[in-house]
Parts: structure tokens; C-alpha cells; sequence
């Protein structure tokens, strides 16, 4: 390997994290779906000639996983002679891949140098619709793969710069969206070879050596980086679990992840051996997101302006067993892995606590997938068999990725109504869900008292109310934390459950459970969605009267709970509210007691 100086490495690694991020924007603003344009559902990355991550934009964490095992199914099933420049290659298997499951669809382009490959450009983007028994291929009750979608093995979506109109055609005809899938693959190819491009001009001006060397420079860099930090950990054992809801088929069991983590000098191990067996329903994950979540949680710890690649991954010890819902067999299904994920993460963290205690985090909301489908009941114009125009519905589905509030952190409240580990989207506008679908959001608002109280408050989930305005819809949920609440720490009490309710008060209203598949909505109805919020951190009763006053004055906590969960008499004069100190001093000596 040659030297590369220190000037010349911290450019190159500049223009990586610039190449990834413009691709990224690429992929962003030619998406069709509301998924990826709007909820930014996508990562990007380039990988060595091995398939090894070199530079990514963390949007999904989970994809630091994917990515390596999805160009490693391609070179396991193309030798190097049948792939050539300019094809693009697709793939979204997440048994014979990495795919977190079928709608997430990776691409993955080879880039050439002079003739030679030298890497390849990745994207991966969730897919709106790719078949499966419900709208948006994301049934909470599915019990194998088979009724998730399509899936595709490593094939060829482009050859040599031509596309390979037989396979798509076999995309559009399995979904009921085919031209926003369609247009939304065609925007992965061409944020790939934007990066082809970039990493051909990288080379043009330093050399493809140095940049090779210097990739290589990187990854040893972020790996010895993280073994530095570990090695300062104090050894020792330590274990951790968190709770998964249910299934989607049996709603009274709850699914355990735990992890054992063993770590000796700049080694750490996970053992994930005791999680719960395997599950009917898809609530089941593949090691190698399980892996990624592992190294998210130590990015976090050590250093989250860290170089994201593979080094990260080499640090990584884990042990399975198999036949687990971390380590399932096909064809178990797994298309609702995202709430086990961060459920994995939560737990991850609670064992690394002790090594890291001035960096806990209590437990947080996880994360939602919402999808309604249907027909809008506007007409389009296709061609009938005898060639002539025949009116026919349009299909649509309005799918959305929707948070809550964090846990409280060491020093710090939690973050309200938002994003956080592994699932960085954003929540789609209100004026994108109503000009697009047959849907009126009529309430988005944070709930008061869902944070849970603690010397540090955890973060609010928030309400958003949705008026079904076509005569027939199927909806599906994909979520957590509505049996379980986020978990408190330190003393710290829970965050608030969340709930999915339709017509809320009225006499056919309906609670239905976090995980589900087709349930038939009908025009008027109300749809109401609520998200939990995080738990909290410490004892309520060290939290500074001033900051529950504030909290009090914003609706963050209600004047009743102010007073019986921290003991803290808020008043009102002249409408304003403010703090009783005699009446708070006497509530936390008698709470203390």
C-alpha cells in the first residue's frame, strides 16, 4: 500500500462524503414516490471491488449491513466476466441478499476506471408497492416471505447501458403501482452512475491508487479509532433486553431480544443467543442488519462524526442461534423488521451501559410504517384490448413513516415528535398526503404527559388524525410500543403507550393492535394515529421546579401530572401558571419518604 499524506487522505475523504450526499440529493429529487422524495426512505453508498462500504450517507444505519451483503449475492452469482460496464444490477432477497425486506430494493452499479472495476455505486430505496396479499406489500400479518412480494435474486436491470425490458416488465406487472415503482428504480440507476462518474473524476485528479489506498487508509482508521475507544471501556460482562409488542399472529406474546456483551481489551462480543425463537408473524431480522445495529450503537458511543465504513464492520463480533428472530430460516417472514431492529438497539445500549455511563438513554418510541391503499376514484385513460381508451382507477398508496418521541438521555430531555436510531426519514407534509391521496389530515399534534418523567423528561410522541375521503380503503400498520411502553431508566418512569384507533368516540370505534394487515376503511371514517413517547431519566423528583414550570407553560406536562409524578404544585394567577413552593416542598418530602 502506498503512503497517502495525511492532507491528501482528509480530502479524499471530503470528496466520498460529498460523492454519497450528492447522490443522495440525485436520488431525492427524482424520486416518483412520496417514500423517497418526500419521507427520504434511501441510502447511498460506494463499495470497494469486494463489496465492502467505503464511504455511505446514513439515512437507514440498517444499510451498513445491507449493502455488503447484497454485492456480496451479486459476485457470488456473476463471475467476473459477466459483469460489464454499465450494467445495473438489482436485488431486494433478503435471504439470498441484505434487504431489510422485499420493498427495500437495492441497485447497485460496477464502476470502471480505464477498463477496470474498481468498485461499485449502491442505493437502496423502499418501494411503494411490489404485490403481496395487501397494499404497500407490508401485511403485519404475513407468515412467510412468500406473501410479501415480489423477491428478486441478483439479476440485471440494465446491460451495458440498455435495459433489460424483461425484467422490468416482471417488476410493474407484480405491483399495483408499477409507473412509481418503475420511475423510482429509474431514479436509483442514474443516482448510481452519478457516483460511477464522481468516483471516475475522484481518480482522474488523485490517482487510482491513492484513492484505493486511501479507502483502505479509511476503514483501518474508523476501525482502530473504535478499538481505541472499547479498550479504554473497562473489561467485563454485562446483558441487556428489550420487548417487541407481539408478532402480528399471536398478540399476547411478547418477543424478547436479549444480548449478552462480553468485552476484553479492544474486543467487544454480542451474543444474541437468548433472544426469543423465531416468530410466525414478520417480525422476524436477518443477522446482518443485526450487526449494523450493533455498530450504530457503537458510533454512537464513540464517535458519531466517525467515517462510516467497513471498518466499523470489523469490529463487529456476534453469535446467533439459529432458528431465532434474529437468526430465522426461510422462509420466515420479516417484513415488519423495523420495530425489532430498534428494539435490538435499545437493548444493545442497555448492555453497553455500564461501560459508557455517562451516555445511557432510556427507551424511545420506535418507529411506524402507515399504509392505505386503494383506488382514488378519479379515472384515467389506458388502452383497452381492442386498442381504444377505457376509464379505469387510478390505484394509489399513501404510505408513511412516522416516529415519536425519544428517551431521555444523560443530561439532556429527550427529543419530541421525531426521528432517531436506526430510522432517519422524515415525516411526510400534510400538503403532500392531501394533494396526492384521498386522504384529510385533520390533527398533528404533540400529546401532553406522553414523555416520561424523570430528572431528565423523555421526549413527546405526538397525534395525527387522518379522514378517509375514498369509498374503500385497506390499511395495514406496521409499529411497536402499544402494549409495551418505552421503558424509563435510572429511576426514570415510562414514556407514554402508543394507540391506533378508528373513529375515536364514537359508537363503532375500533382499537386495533401495532401490527396488523388489511383492515377496511370506508369514506368518513377517522383514522387516529398515536405515538408514544420516550422514557425518562434519573428520579422526577430531582427535576429542577423551573424546568417543570417551562414544561407546564409549553403543554409539554399537564399541572396534575407536574404534581403527582414530580412533585411539584403548579398554580394559575391571572392565567399564568406558576409554582407553589410551599406545596412542592411538602409533595416531594412526602414522595421522598
Amino acid at each position: 500500500m502506498a503512503d497517502v499524506d495525511p492532507i491528501t487522505l482528509q480530502v479524499i475523504q471530503a470528496r466520498l462524503a460529498g460523492i454519497v450526499q450528492e447522490m443522495q440529493n440525485s436520488l431525492f429529487r427524482t424520486g416518483y414516490s412520496t417514500i423517497i422524495r418526500e419521507s427520504q426512505d434511501a441510502s447511498c453508498a460506494i463499495l470497494n471491488k469486494q463489496g465492502e462500504v467505503v464511504a455511505q450517507h446514513v439515512v437507514l444505519p440498517l444499510h451498513m449491513g445491507a449493502f455488503p451483503a447484497c454485492a456480496a449475492a451479486i459476485l457470488k452469482t456473476f463471475a467476473p466476466p459477466e459483469i460489464d460496464e454499465g450494467d445495473a444490477f438489482i436485488i431486494n432477497h433478503p435471504y439470498l441478499g441484505g434487504s431489510p425486506h422485499a420493498p427495500d430494493m437495492g441497485v447497485l452499479t460496477p464502476i470502471y476506471y480505464r477498463g477496470e472495476r474498481v468498485g461499485f455505486a449502491a442505493d437502496m430505496a423502499h418501494k411503494s408497492d411490489i404485490g403481496g396479499t395487501v397494499p404497500g406489500s407490508g401485511s403485519g400479518n404475513a407468515r412467510e416471505i412468500f406473501q410479501e412480494g415480489l423477491h428478486l435474486p441478483p439479476v440485471k436491470f440494465m446491460s451495458r447501458l440498455r435495459p433489460v425490458k424483461e425484467i422490468e416488465a416482471l417488476i410493474a406487472a407484480n405491483s399495483r403501482t408499477p409507473a412509481v415503482v418503475i420511475g423510482d428504480l429509474r431514479g436509483q440507476v442514474g443516482a448510481a452512475r452519478l457516483g460511477e462518474r464522481r468516483i471516475a473524476e475522484l481518480m482522474e485528479r488523485y490517482g487510482k491508487e491513492t484513492v484505493l489506498d486511501s479507502t483502505e487508509l479509511l476503514s483501518s482508521y474508523t476501525e482502530n479509532r473504535v478499538r481505541q475507544t472499547i479498550a479504554s471501556w473497562p473489561d467485563g460482562e454485562s446483558e441487556g433486553e428489550s420487548f417487541v409488542d407481539h408478532d402480528g399472529i399471536d398478540l399476547t406474546r411478547p418477543i424478547r431480544i436479549h444480548v449478552k456483551v462480553k468485552k476484553s481489551g479492544a474486543r467487544v462480543h454480542f451474543d444474541f443467543s437468548a433472544s426469543s425463537d423465531q416468530t410466525q408473524g414478520p417480525a422476524n431480522i436477518r443477522p446482518p442488519l443485526v450487526r449494523a445495529a450493533c455498530a450504530y450503537c457503537l458510533v454512537v458511543l464513540v464517535d458519531r462524526f466517525l467515517p462510516v465504513n467497513q471498518g466499523l464492520a470489523r469490529v463487529i463480533e456476534a453469535t446467533f442461534r439459529e432458528g431465532s428472530v434474529v437468526d430465522p430460516r426461510f422462509p420466515a417472514a420479516v417484513n415488519t423488521y423495523m420495530p425489532t431492529a430498534l428494539t435490538v438497539t435499545e437493548a444493545v445500549l442497555r448492555a453497553l451501559a455500564p461501560f459508557v455511563p455517562d451516555k445511557r438513554i432510556a427507551g424511545g418510541s420506535g418507529s411506524a410504517a402507515l399504509v392505505l391503499g386503494g383506488s382514488t376514484g378519479l379515472t384515467t385513460l389506458s388502452p383497452s384490448q381492442d386498442g381504444r381508451a377505457a376509464d379505469s382507477d387510478r390505484a394509489y398508496v399513501h404510505y408513511e413513516i412516522l416516529s415519536g418521541g425519544t428517551g431521555a438521555r444523560s443530561g439532556k430531555d429527550g427529543v419530541s415528535a421525531t426521528a432517531f436510531h436506526l430510522s432517519n426519514c422524515k415525516t411526510a407534509p400534510i400538503e403532500i398526503i392531501e394533494s396526492e391521496f384521498p386522504t384529510r389530515v385533520e390533527r398533528f399534534e404533540m400529546i401532553a404527559d406522553s414523555g416520561g418523567a424523570g430528572r431528565w423528561r423523555g421526549g413527546l410522541g405526538f397525534a395525527r388524525d387522518y379522514r378517509i375521503l375514498a369509498d374503500e380503503v385497506r390499511f395495514s400498520m406496521r409499529t411497536d410500543k402499544h402494549a409495551i411502553e418505552p421503558f424509563g431508566s435510572d429511576g426514570g418512569l415510562a414514556g407514554g403507550k402508543g394507540a391506533c384507533i378508528v373513529n375515536p368516540g364514537a359508537k363503532d370505534e375500533k382499537w386495533l393492535p401495532s401490527r396488523f394487515g388489511d383492515y377496511r376503511l370506508k369514506r368518513n371514517d377517522l383514522l387516529r394515529v398515536e405515538r408514544p413517547g420516550g422514557g425518562g431519566l434519573g428520579d422526577p423528583l430531582q427535576r429542577p421546579a423551573q424546568n417543570l414550570l417551562d414544561d407546564v407553560r409549553q403543554g409539554y406536562v399537564s399541572a396534575e401530572h407536574a404534581r403527582t409524578d414530580y412533585g411539584v404544585a403548579v398554580s394559575l394567577r391571572d392565567g399564568e401558571p406558576e409554582i407553589d413552593p410551599a406545596g412542592s416542598a411538602n409533595l416531594r418530602g412526602k414522595k421522598s419518604k
